[in-house]
């Protein structure tokens, strides 16, 4: 993605997505003191956008092109405003024509994140469906589209991208994570528990997958079973986490809701920048 997705800590009730994969916006104006005026703008984006966005607009009437309206979506998005930053991000994409579609792609996806944030999930489902369209290898697209899904409480849709996804990314314990919670929701408990099986097979100690699991006995009313797996997660995590939260709503027989909000975006990745800790996407 162009910038790193927010923790989506669930829709699903899971321990936070990953973040995708930083991937440079590169201008189609490339001229040295063009990159330059962008790496600068994007910079003070992330650090400071509500200064950063008087000034990116500025440059974009002086004809800054492609990277003044890309600074200025950039801004928009880390400012807050995020229905105005997905539809500079559509806007973008779309007055690129047929242009380099991978970045078309990642354009859309942006636009999809920031629908998110702004808590319109269809609208979201659709910008990631025209990012789908033009790069339908990409697992972290189908994946962001079955988050949108889930948010909108349209599980078989959600499991459908997740399964693309584990397609184009076999064995991700995230993705069998994710999947797991949509069929939990679905109200396949049993399915959901074979995708778990699967996850910890891979990573025995991983802590979405745990709690998922222990949701998914509670489903069942199996509390017994639930319970070893709540009390084993907050051996693990830190006590003030949002994971020791969960299993401790888990231990009194709480079922996470369907949708909650998605926590604060994480900032957007400067040009060529590599992905921040935190996260393998």
């Amino acid at each position: 993605m162009l910038f790193r997705r927010p923790t989506l800590a669930v829709l699903l009730a899971l321990a936070p997505a990953l973040p995708a994969a930083a991937q440079g916006f590169s201008p189609l104006e490339s001229t040295p003191d063009h990159l330059l005026r962008y790496t600068e703008c994007m910079k003070l984006a992330n650090r400071e956008p509500l200064r950063a966005l008087p000034m990116a607009e500025k440059w974009n009437t002086e004809g800054g092109g492609l990277g003044a309206r890309h600074c200025v979506a950039v801004a928009m998005f880390q400012a807050g405003k995020y229905p105005q930053a997905a539809a500079q991000f559509e806007a973008i994409a779309r007055d690129m024509g047929q242009e380099r579609p991978g970045l078309r792609a990642e354009l859309w996806a942006q636009a999809g994140q920031a629908w998110i944030e702004a808590g319109q999930a269809s609208k979201a489902a659709e910008a990631q469906s025209r990012a789908i369209d033009l790069k339908s290898n990409d697992p972290d697209l189908w994946i962001d589209r079955g988050l949108s899904y889930a948010a909108m409480a349209a599980w078989p849709r959600a499991i459908s991208d997740f399964d693309r996804a584990l397609g184009l990314r076999p064995d991700d314990v995230e993705i069998l994570v994710l999947r797991a919670a949509a069929w939990r929701n679905a109200r396949n408990p049993s399915q959901a528990l074979s995708d778990i099986a699967r996850a910890l097979r891979i990573a025995p100690d991983h802590t979405g997958a745990l709690l998922e699991r222990g949701f998914a006995y509670l489903a069942r009313g199996e509390r017994t079973l639930a319970n070893d797996d709540f009390n084993r997660v907050l051996l693990i995590v830190p006590p003030d986490s949002d994971n020791a939260r969960r299993a401790q709503a888990g231990l009194r027989g709480e079922q996470p809701g369907a949708k909650q909000a998605p926590a604060g975006p994480a900032a957007p990745a400067p040009p060529n920048a590599q992905p921040k800790a935190g996260g393998k996407r």
